[in-house]
């Protein structure tokens, strides 16, 4: 067997950037080989698959692969099987904001099905192509599933509710998913973003520099991308053997409830 096949695998969709390329990267400093997806095409992903490989104690493979359509699915975790042979890990990250804020009265049938359709659908059908294709190999590393969610799976914004939902949902697809895979040793994690330093906040910036200043924010800071990957690199380290299910707040105390 071969080092790249002897090495465990993790797969990163939207990896390309963010949070999502800060989880690749301490995944691949822990030893995983990297799969990244993304819609754009494969130029978008050079340098960050350059940044992965550095060193070259790891390989990296970018797939252009849209997580709403369920019917790429499969092609996809061939694509990955191909070239690595393994899955040992997913992380759900993959996703997008509401394409309008503003009054719930206003929010469009359209908009609401994208949303639902990148951030609950595509991550739902694209998690079962996966697994079956883990429970179809027999492990010598540990396995995990991390769903990317946000903490406004529990926290609602009435200016974005159709966000809101697709991560609620998400939350409770993790719980179920828990379930469905402790006998099988998949262990399934959430974690919850809080404000998070990323292209995506990028716009809103200053206000929520105020805001993080005014105690907002316990830590008083932003949190970063690599906080979510230092996170995510540990859950998949199956030190955490015993929990499955488990909800990590990763959001600088944000959503402790005070006083």
């Amino acid at each position: 067997m071969s080092e790249r096949g002897q090495r465990p695998v993790a797969v990163v969709t939207g990896g390309r950037r963010g949070i999502g390329f800060g989880i690749a990267s301490h995944l691949a400093a822990a030893g995983y080989d990297i799969v990244v997806t993304g819609i754009g095409g494969p130029e978008t992903a050079e340098d960050a698959l350059a940044e992965l490989r550095a060193g070259g104690k790891i390989d990296g493979l970018y797939l252009k692969a849209d997580i709403c359509d369920v019917a790429g699915h499969g092609a996809t975790v061939d694509a990955i099987l191909t070239r690595f042979g393994r899955i040992d890990c997913l992380v759900n990250n993959a996703g997008m904001a509401s394409v309008v804020r503003g009054d719930f009265l206003d929010l469009s049938p359209d908009n609401y099905d994208l949303i639902l359709a990148t951030n609950l659908k595509g991550t739902v059908f694209f998690t079962q192509a996966v697994v079956k294709a883990m429970l179809a190999t027999a492990p010598d590393h540990p396995r995990s599933i991390v769903n990317i969610t946000s903490v406004s799976a529990e926290a609602s914004s009435p200016e974005r509710l159709d966000y809101c939902i697709s991560k609620a949902g998400l939350a409770a697809f993790s719980q179920g998913l828990a379930l469905r895979l402790a006998a099988e040793g998949i262990a399934v994690f959430e974690v919850r973003p809080g404000i998070v330093r990323t292209d995506m906040t990028a716009g809103v910036t200053s206000k929520y520099d105020a805001l993080i200043a005014g105690g907002l924010v316990p830590m008083r800071r932003w949190g970063e991308a690599g906080d979510i990957g230092a996170i995510c690199a540990a859950l998949a380290s199956g030190s955490f053997a015993f929990a499955t299910g488990t909800v990590i707040d990763a959001d600088g105390g944000l959503s402790i409830p005070r006083l």
